[in-house]
């Protein structure tokens, strides 16, 4: 796939503070990409240097055949879309769409006939007289979408750009936005610390933590092969279960032994073994198996399509919470109750390790 823009060693410092630890990536033409983490992780200040809002203090970013590493922001090519829409409150909708045409020097025609297409394409072809004041916060993100392209960018970026909103709304505008990204095949960043969000609209996701990536993957990479702690617990959910290697074929976990499961391990390691919770399977009352171990379900949560059981690990590790997730298919038959002992089976395939804390 063709690179449009090629970040390499970029650096941010603050005084003493480094917000980007020498970071590489390249990103695909016409490609979806979300940066996600926790706030202060670095995501937006790689956005800004990208867009040139905050230069970058050491490395390279090329977008296209163009060096823009030290370029002002108005000679990069790019449209923006913050969390706070940026609206001209004293512009007509129409207006504040039609603003970077006229800086550009469009006649009257062509600035009239892009307003009303994006109008359109937006949902909103009868809004152009309105104020902002006069629209939803749905509408006014709509219009700053609108406005940023308008021009026609090479690279549209997106700054939190659904998170002011409420959550009906925010889903709707979720599929618009990947809608029209598809459809325009335009290069996007989206920076967001929303985890269901980048796991929805991305291609691929940056996973940052402290100014570096921890990981670059699809959707589905990350969320099945996390390549860190880190990851495997910020996205998604993720039960991390204490055990110790005893034996050359066996681990404990609490006071149950189970087979190890990875070859590597080796006799007297302290590991977490992390397991998502529809990786966890609750077998039928009285029964057991070798790959099993004893909880008690302390809450049951009804959440539409399953139900989250949340146990307490029995042995050792009293205060080791695990979630298990039952489909209400499976609900009826293992007749489970609040206090209840019921042995949960671990696949495997599903279970990812990591040194303990």
């Amino acid at each position: 796939m063709e690179t449009y823009l090629k970040i390499e060693n970029v650096s941010k410092q603050y005084g003493q503070f480094t917000a980007l630890n020498d970071i590489s990536l390249d990103i695909h033409k016409g490609e979806f990409v979300c940066f996600l983490g926790p706030s202060g992780c670095g995501k937006t200040t790689l956005l800004r240097a990208i867009a040139g809002l905050d230069l970058a203090s050491s490395g390279k970013i090329t977008q296209g055949d163009k060096e823009t590493t030290f370029l002002a922001p108005e000679k990069r090519d790019f449209g923006i879309v913050f969390q706070s829409y940026a609206l001209f409150p004293n512009l007509t909708v129409a207006d504040n769409i039609s603003l970077g045409l006229r800086n550009q020097g469009k006649d009257n025609k062509t600035v009239n006939d892009t307003v009303s297409h994006w109008l359109n394409v937006i949902g909103l072809p009868d809004s152009g007289g309105k104020y902002p004041n006069q629209l939803s916060g749905g509408q006014q993100q709509r219009v700053a979408l609108a406005r940023a392209l308008s021009l026609s960018p090479g690279l549209l970026l997106l700054d939190e750009p659904l998170s002011a909103l409420d959550a009906k709304v925010r889903s709707h505008l979720r599929e618009e936005i990947r809608r029209l990204q598809r459809q325009l095949g335009i290069t996007t960043i989206m920076v967001t610390h929303d985890q269901d969000e980048a796991l929805a609209m991305a291609d691929r996701i940056v996973v940052m933590n402290h100014g570096v990536i921890e990981q670059v993957g699809t959707p589905q990479e990350i969320y099945q092969n996390p390549a860190s702690r880190f990851v495997a617990d910020f996205v998604g959910n993720m039960n991390f279960i204490p055990a110790s290697v005893v034996s050359d074929n066996q681990i404990r976990i609490g006071e149950s032994l189970l087979p190890k499961p990875c070859d590597a391990l080796e006799r007297g390691q302290q590991v977490e073994l992390g397991l998502r919770p529809e990786d966890l399977h609750f077998l039928e009352i009285g029964k057991k198996s070798d790959s099993s171990f004893p909880v008690q379900i302390e809450e049951l949560e009804f959440q539409g399509t399953f139900v989250r059981a949340e146990c307490k690990l029995q042995g050792a590790y009293q205060s080791n919470i695990l979630k298990v997730d039952v489909p209400i298919r499976e609900l009826r038959e293992l007749q489970l109750e609040r206090g209840h002992f019921h042995y949960v089976n671990m696949s495997k395939n599903h279970t990812h390790i990591f040194q303990a804390q």
